[in-house]
């Protein structure tokens, strides 16, 4: 149970840091990457604001992963939204690798909610 717990609070930081950074520093985060920022800083603030909720949601799975179980699937559709854009996007004529690089370690959570769900399904509160 250690494990998913910390896989949970790992996913929880990885998504609450990423969410407050663009919400907070777009700029600097865009500038830093070197990608051009959309036309309107609205389209980042609210993907920002949705990151930060699910970062907050990972947490609570993690302080306790039975009674929490039925946000996971929730966990994963996120995941899987956001593997299947990026990778979509990036073998059907390109994205900036930065995209990709965190298409990765979502595609990595992604197995990791899979797996712990499966694990979770049958365990009672």
């Amino acid at each position: 149970m250690n494990g998913i717990k910390i896989g949970y609070f790992l996913s929880g930081l990885y998504d609450f840091l990423l969410g407050m950074a663009f919400l907070f520093v777009p700029v600097q985060v865009f500038n830093l990457t070197h990608i051009m920022p959309p036309n309107h800083w609205g389209y980042v603030s609210f993907a920002a604001a949705m990151l930060t909720i699910f970062g907050i949601m990972f947490f609570q799975i993690a302080k306790d992963p039975i009674a929490n179980k039925n946000l996971i699937p929730y966990g994963v559709l996120l995941k899987i939204s956001y593997c299947g854009v990026v990778f979509g996007y990036h073998f059907n004529g390109g994205i900036p690798n930065i995209w990709v690089y965190f298409g990765v370690f979502d595609f990595i959570f992604l197995l990791f909610f899979v797996y712990s769900y499966i694990k979770l399904r049958n365990q009672n509160v």
